[in-house]
């Protein structure tokens, strides 16, 4: 009777891998000698993404990988007993985009050239172009079922382009998987009104960008000042003086960064909608801020609580839908017009 290798056998076993994308899991078999670059190919086969959209979040240790990998001879066996999750947006959202950009697009008259004339070399960066590449918003998505979905896109755009922010993300190496808008009914109670939320420290940073009404965008700069206050969250999740301190650096590196306006705040006339009139005056400077969120009406400190403190993402959404439930049977009962 023939004797059988343990090791021979342990090395051609197949296994799972599973990864997580938007909170659902997928398993996919390989074989022992399977790369990061084989995992990268059987997820843009099966799950429709690109390589360029993928990024993976792996933990603990490994830390994020993305296309083109640093090393791509990378065994997937070194990392089935670690946590996996794949940062990118879905099939549907990444359609979405590409309609909302084509529709966004200025046409041009026919004949017309997009080649501009040539200029001669300069001597670039490239240690700071490779970086800025890195350290950034991978992925931009607005809400694709509000209405002006491009110019949300256009906003998002212009806050990842931002000198100052790319300056300071540079200087702290924030990496950010997705940078999206919020919904404001989501978000909104009789008592706050939060302005922005990190997950994952970095997964998703999500921004108030419109108006209460729908009617419109808020200011540029409150909207940056938010960003600024969720990147440091990065790195800080609780509100200590830590967070504190590295909130400042950030905000005074944006300032400092922003070649744009000499460093100094940005006018009206920089607003790519210019009707635009932000938050009324009542709400810009007044705040509270709870658990990684940046919210508006709060009455603590900023160093303190809230009222909400402790309760989960989906307890407070249910919250804000019961009150938003309240407010309609209240406008009914007195026939009046919800503001």
């Amino acid at each position: 009777m023939a004797s059988t290798d343990p090791e021979k056998e342990t090395t051609n076993t197949f296994f799972d891998l599973t990864i997580t994308h938007h909170g659902t899991a997928h398993s996919f078999c390989f074989d022992p000698s399977s790369t990061i670059i084989d995992l990268s190919n059987h997820i843009h086969t099966t799950l429709s993404i690109a390589p360029n959209y993928q990024k993976f979040l792996i933990s603990p240790k490994t830390g994020l990988l993305k296309p083109p990998f640093s090393d791509p001879t990378l065994l997937l066996s070194a990392l089935r007993n670690k946590t996996i999750k794949l940062l990118a947006p879905t099939p549907s959202e990444l359609s979405s985009l590409a309609r909302s950009s084509a529709q966004a697009s200025p046409s041009r008259p026919q004949g017309s050239s997009t080649l501009k004339p040539a200029l001669p070399s300069r001597t670039r960066d490239w240690r700071k172009i490779q970086e800025e590449a890195t350290y950034t918003f991978a992925t931009l998505i607005p809400l694709p079922y509000l209405p002006h979905s491009e110019r949300s896109l256009r906003f998002l755009e212009r806050l990842r382009a931002d000198p100052g922010i790319k300056a300071a993300m540079r200087a702290h190496k924030f990496s950010v998987g997705t940078l999206t808008e919020m919904n404001p009914a989501e978000h909104t109670t009789h008592e706050s009104r939060t302005l922005g939320l990190n997950r994952n420290r970095g997964e998703v940073i999500e921004l108030r960008l419109r108006t209460d009404a729908y009617d419109g965008y808020r200011d540029y700069k409150v909207i940056r000042k938010t960003l600024c206050h969720e990147l440091a969250h990065n790195v800080f999740g609780e509100h200590d003086r830590d967070f504190w301190d590295l909130t400042g650096k950030i905000e005074k590196e944006v300032e400092a960064g922003d070649w744009k306006s000499g460093g100094h705040a940005l006018t009206s006339e920089e607003f790519y909608n210019p009707a635009d009139k932000g938050l009324e005056g009542g709400h810009v400077d007044g705040g509270g801020w709870t658990g990684g969120e940046y919210v508006l009406g709060g009455t603590e400190e900023r160093t303190g609580g809230s009222a909400k403190q402790g309760l989960t993402r989906r307890e407070l959404l249910a919250k804000a839908a019961e009150e938003r439930l309240k407010r309609e049977k209240d406008v009914g009962k007195g026939g009046g017009k919800m503001v």
